[in-house]
């Protein structure tokens, strides 16, 4: 690995989007759907637990049929040439689908339940694509949820996140909207000079100090894209 540049990924809802798996934030999501304080907050958890244990049910059935697109297939290819980490603001595991060895979930894991009153990661249990019984409880009696993180609520893995952003050569943001926080602050982490990437069909909003090579095509197209320069700069 110390011979090979790291090449740091934030992801967003935009790469798994384009699999079909339904995301809150693009248009005809969830948010349409759902009133986000009551199936993403940590106040709509405890204000209707069924509710949240049906709708976190019915987008784990989903993922299991999901399948990955082009754009985490060539994210993983890309570790055959690099030190890929990827961040991802995603629940899904789309990008471990693909082949994806080091991937940091900011916002937790779509197939992981932890008790209630704590995350410690020797809590947390993998269930897979099964249904979460409504009251399940663990091995100790303990009442379990999903493993996100709601609005409302710390995001524990933004510290590793952060030094992994320091720590790159090349930076890429793949399908994030930048208006999440704490991720959307992440960018400012970025070392001077870093070759960075920003590759959404959409209009992204960035500090202006910082220079993005700037990709305007869906994750499929444009991380191939970038997977084509960077692997062409290789070679000059």
């Amino acid at each position: 690995m110390a011979d090979k540049k790291r090449l740091v990924v934030l992801t967003g809802a935009g790469i798994s989007a384009e699999s079909g798996f339904k995301t809150f934030r693009d248009s005809g999501g969830l948010w349409e759907q759902y009133n986000v304080e009551d199936v993403a907050s940590i106040e709509g958890w405890y204000r209707n637990p069924k509710l949240m244990t049906d709708f976190y049910n019915d987008l784990r059935a989903q993922l299991e049929h999901a399948q990955p697109n082009e754009g985490h297939k060539v994210l993983a290819e890309l570790e055959e040439y690099f030190d890929v980490r990827i961040i991802t603001q995603n629940v899904d595991n789309l990008h471990e689908k693909a082949g994806s060895h080091n991937v940091l979930h900011l916002h937790g894991e779509l197939t992981k339940l932890r008790p209630v009153n704590d995350d410690r990661e020797s809590k947390i249990i993998d269930i897979g694509y099964r249904a979460m019984a409504y009251g399940e409880k663990n091995a100790d009696g303990e009442l379990l949820r999903p493993h996100i993180v709601w609005f409302g609520e710390a995001v524990p893995a933004i510290t590793e996140a952060s030094r992994l952003v320091r720590s790159a050569d090349i930076f890429a943001v793949v399908g994030s909207s930048l208006v999440v926080y704490p991720a959307a602050g992440l960018v400012q982490d970025l070392r001077s000079g870093t070759k960075a990437y920003l590759i959404d069909p959409a209009e992204v909003s960035v500090p202006g100090w910082l220079n993005f090579r700037v990709i305007k095509e869906p994750a499929s197209t444009g991380v191939a894209k970038m997977r084509d320069e960077l692997l062409r700069e290789m070679k000059e």
